[in-house]
């Protein structure tokens, strides 16, 4: 087992070490927060809820989640720069015809109603072509409003994750996808059956080395007890009047626990087992993030998500500050425990924004800005229909400012932006933008395109 699979997971009682200790720094550094204008309040800014497309509706339609491994066509957005998760907030301009077209077809169907699918495209750096990945996600359409020009402004949210099949336009020129639902796993706690015998006394002797089991196999067990708690959970919530519903929910439970007379027995230590035990993965992955995001404006609601690592891994992927190619990379893992601790290998390792184009320092993690209720990382869209995927940062390095502050369409409610770009190579980074009245904390911040991040 290498050191780094080592170091990556902690006791019990060391991970609420780790989680209450995160959580205490991040208390600290909100304490100090000061009253700057001596009024006896502190003025932050409200967090920004897509105000700027202005009069929307609220669909009042929640679709129910499609079964893993459905396969249905959708009116497919294939969007540039842009990963959309599980739970995250797209908003669009949709202006082209065919486009709104696209969004009336989706208000309309009747298998899966109010419900897009959204997917990544990218330039391919061989032949300069546009090359669409093969994962992406489905979104519910919640708010939409029609402008005079017959363009749409929408508002979605991620559901599901999918494979696309194939894509094609149809004879309006609509485009569509079949795509396959992905079956999710449930998070897994280490079963009691995974549990090994130790070696022999002379084998735990000899220092390092043990024989038995290899790395393989205990995987592939983990592997195996994951899918039959699966199919355990499956029947038990669907419960039945004769009570085995029941029985078999109690068996689920009981596994979900670790076997206190095993343990001193096992044949893996116990950090090893905990490598993939999705709710110990999901506590160390919130307390890291909590320090990230301890000068945040307004405080994020932790608590819940740690209790639902499934949802709490693609919460994490969708803030972290990484380039937009490695975001589509989180999106294709497959596993939870998987996805989370390469979540928490980023966190751990992330403390250094470059431009993507020549490398220069843009910016520390540590620079990193909540201001909106999207978290440090949100999707916000221009008047030209372009979605752009930006991260806000309190300071940031190595930038010029391109032409006047201007307030129409701010994305960000009681501040002016500013194009930025790299001193260095002259590339488009984002924006700056600055309160337009005194009162209002923070008096400027920067708001930088993630597809421009290395």
């Amino acid at each position: 087992m290498d050191l780094e699979d080592q170091d990556l997971l902690l006791e019990d009682d060391e991970v609420e070490q780790d989680y209450t200790y995160f959580l205490r720094q991040y208390l600290e550094e909100e304490d100090r927060l000061e009253d700057d204008d001596g009024d006896g309040v502190v003025h932050l800014a409200e967090p920004s809820l897509h105000t700027y497309l202005g009069e929307i509706e609220d669909t009042r339609h929640r679709t129910a989640f499609l079964d893993g491994d459905s396969v249905v066509n959708l009116p497919l957005f294939r969007l540039q720069g842009v990963v959309l998760f599980p739970g995250a907030t797209l908003p669009l301009r949709v202006i082209e015809p065919h486009m709104v077209a696209a969004v009336e077809r989706a208000l309309s169907q009747v298998d899966v109603p109010y419900t897009i699918g959204v997917i990544r495209i990218h330039r391919d750096t061989a032949n300069w072509r546009m090359k669409s990945a093969s994962i992406g996600t489905t979104a519910e359409i919640r708010q939409y409003g029609r402008l005079q020009d017959g363009s749409l402004n929408v508002v979605t949210r991620g559901q599901q994750r999918f494979r696309l099949r194939r894509c094609w336009n149809d004879a309006d020129g609509v485009p569509y996808g079949e795509i396959e639902i992905i079956e999710e796993g449930l998070p897994l706690k280490t079963p009691r059956d995974v549990f090994g015998e130790l070696g022999s006394s002379s084998a735990r002797s000899s220092g390092d080395k043990v024989t038995g089991k290899s790395y393989q196999e205990i995987r592939s067990n983990l592997n195996e007890a994951e899918a039959k708690d699966s199919r355990i959970a499956s029947c038990s919530t669907s419960g039945n009047q004769s009570g085995i519903g029941e029985e078999l929910n109690d068996s689920f439970e009981n596994r979900y626990a670790y076997p206190s007379n095993k343990i001193s027995t096992a044949f893996w230590p116990h950090w090893v087992y905990r490598m993939f035990d999705s709710h110990s993965l999901a506590q160390r992955a919130a307390g890291i993030l909590l320090y990230m995001w301890r000068k945040i404006i307004g405080v994020p609601s932790m608590d819940n998500l740690v209790k639902k690592p499934d949802i709490l891994s693609f919460y994490i992927a969708s803030k972290i500050p990484v380039s937009e190619s490695t975001r589509q990379e989180l999106l294709d893992i497959n596993g939870i425990a998987y996805r989370l601790r390469k979540e928490i290998e980023l966190l751990e390792s992330i403390d250094i924004i470059r431009c993507k184009s020549c490398q220069t320092i843009i910016a520390k993690r540590s620079d990193m800005l909540v201001m909106s209720s999207e978290g440090p990382l949100g999707a916000y869209v221009n008047p030209g229909g372009y979605v752009h995927e930006i991260m806000t940062l309190h300071k940031a390095n190595g930038l010029d400012l391109v032409g006047p502050p201007a307030t129409e369409y701010s994305w960000f409610p009681g501040y002016a932006w500013t194009i930025t770009r790299c001193a260095s190579c002259r590339t488009q980074m984002g924006w700056l933008f600055t309160a337009t009245t005194k009162k209002l904390k923070p008096r400027s911040f920067w708001g930088i395109r993630s597809c421009q991040v290395a």
